[in-house]
């Protein structure tokens, strides 16, 4: 199997290799060649996970209920009726785990801390010593393989005590729970910490569980979902409010208490699609424009600006809460760097100006755009067995200098970009193993993202997605996006081809930096000689 997989590899690395000679126009193709890594000689090349998704013990050693718990177990919510109570048990397996990253050669890891491990019931209860115990080993022995941590410190799941208790984001009291949240990690793990996210999509939060109801708490409005309570046009802006201002009190909190000894930056990770206007005419470009601000510029506009986008009060109204100037003085430069999770692509049509049919984004508190994938009968990107997921790498480059442009090149962090396969019980593990796609979509948005660096972008890390196999959400375990394939039944891992790759291409890169290094050294030395 090794052997097939050693052959597969070398194929495709040439696949790779041409690939890049045909994108780049010949003076882009000698400069890579006389310079091949654009990635800094201390760029973090890693892998990323959360806790919900990889950790199952979801009753061990003192942990509380969170919302996925609650969630997963309710009948009509997980597609394939699963949950992640074991998920692929990485809270028993976790030095097998960093054993498999070592072998890779990743100098960093993301994972997320459960909440409801360290914290069962929020402020309103002790802190888990058990849970603090636990995510110091992992630390720990992180360090010890050379490989540095990148914690997040909500990825989706949060207690569901906070809950019940009082509605949870849709309460301004969340905005202390999560301060005091923050303050036990930072007291805990931020001497071996130095890089905190304080929320994984949160985009993608709000409007899966505030607009359409799909994720927990299931709240939405009758014409956006099927949910008991909840209004659509409202909560979502709600609830994005007061994250937006639990980020900022966790990010001030760091800034006034732990900055000065421990050293660590702060950012946020968003879910960055990039939105290419359907035609070249003005409606659809605003159209564009327009979908990011409803969809990505809504949170980060305020934390590093200290407003939200012109084109959500426009639009919007009253219905977009306001900023007390106590909370404006903190903001602005309000993160130290923007992590990005980027998959995919697509085209937006105008529906302010235009008439458009039903579909995602047309209505008001959308922004009015038609978001598809088609244009002309041809979809935006190769097409993949994931029904959201088009194979556009070009929407790298530009959603990364769409970001350097606009929010005065902060330092980014690609923090999840991959590539899923459905999940098929008929297929042998050879040709699971076999993942000939998934090297073909990180070669080729890896290259996306190498141009965007050269052209001046400061991004400092690139996470693929995922390093197992894992329970995706809604999706259960129908979808596998991981280098190493998990069998469900035995919880054993075995790597992919991509795993092969990926350590290939970390080798690579090195290799060049020690080059480009000793070549500066010598260039200096001679220049030295003639002074």
């Amino acid at each position: 199997m090794e052997l097939s997989l050693l052959f597969h590899l070398f194929f495709v690395l040439e696949i790779c290799f041409l690939n890049l000679m045909v994108s780049s126009n010949n003076s882009v193709a000698m400069k890579e060649r006389e310079n091949p890594s654009a990635f800094p000689r201390n760029f973090l090349f890693g892998t990323a996970s959360s806790a919900y998704q990889f950790e199952g013990a979801f009753s061990s050693d003192g942990k509380g209920l969170n919302n996925w718990d609650v969630f997963s177990h309710k009948p009509g919510n997980i597609m394939d009726r699963s949950n992640g109570d074991i998920a692929v048990d990485h809270y028993h397996r976790y030095l097998e785990d960093s054993d498999l990253m070592e072998d890779m050669g990743v100098n960093s890891f993301r994972f997320s801390i459960s909440w409801a491990r360290v914290l069962p019931r929020g402020r309103f209860g002790k802190v888990n010593m058990a849970g603090i115990r636990h995510y110091n080993k992992l630390i720990d022995s992180l360090w010890h393989k050379g490989i540095q941590p990148f914690v997040t410190l909500t990825h989706y799941d949060i207690p569901q005590e906070l809950e019940d208790r009082y509605g949870a984001w849709l309460s301004p009291k969340m905005q202390d729970d999560f301060r005091y949240y923050a303050d036990v990690c930072f007291k805990y793990f931020g001497d071996r910490v130095k890089y905190w996210v304080t929320f994984n999509e949160p985009n993608v939060a709000v409007i899966r569980g505030y607009r359409s109801g799909i994720y927990p708490p299931s709240r939405c409005s009758g014409s956006f979902g099927n949910c008991s309570n909840g209004d659509s046009e409202r909560e979502p802006f709600i609830a994005a409010h007061n994250i937006i201002l639990s980020h900022i009190a966790a990010f001030d909190l760091y800034r006034a208490k732990y900055k000065k000894t421990q050293g660590g930056s702060v950012g946020i990770v968003l879910n960055a699609i990039w939105f290419e206007p359907i035609s070249s005419s003005l409606e659809d470009k605003l159209a564009a424009e327009r979908a990011q601000s409803f969809y990505m510029n809504w949170f980060l506009d305020p934390i590093i600006l200290g407003k939200y986008p012109e084109d959500m009060h426009k639009i919007l109204g009253y219905i977009l809460p306001k900023f007390l100037e106590k909370d404006l003085q903190k903001m602005k430069r309000g993160s130290d760097f923007i992590g990005i999770n980027h998959y995919t692509s697509f085209y937006i049509k105008d529906c302010l100006v235009s008439v458009c049919e039903r579909g995602p984004g047309n209505s008001r508190t959308e922004g009015l755009i038609l978001r598809t994938a088609l244009k002309d009968g041809n979809f935006i990107g190769k097409s993949t067995a994931v029904d959201w997921l088009y194979v556009y790498p070009k929407g790298m480059e530009k959603i990364v200098t769409y970001i350097k442009d606009r929010y005065n090149n902060i330092p980014m962090f690609i923090t999840e970009n991959g590539f899923g396969e459905m999940n098929n019980p008929n297929t042998t593990i050879e040709v699971s193993l076999n993942d000939v796609k998934r090297v073909q979509y990180m070669c080729s948005y890896l290259d996306a993202l190498a141009t965007a660096i050269r052209n001046g972008a400061d991004v400092r890390g690139y996470f693929t997605w995922s390093l197992l196999d894992n329970f995706e959400w809604i999706s259960g375990y129908t979808i596998r996006f991981g280098l190493h394939h998990v069998d469900y039944r035995t919880l054993k891992r075995t790597r992919k081809l991509s795993a092969m790759w990926y350590k290939q291409y970390i080798s690579d890169h090195k290799a060049r930096s020690t080059l480009m290094s000793r070549n500066t050294a010598s260039k200096l030395a001679m220049e030295l000689q003639r002074e």
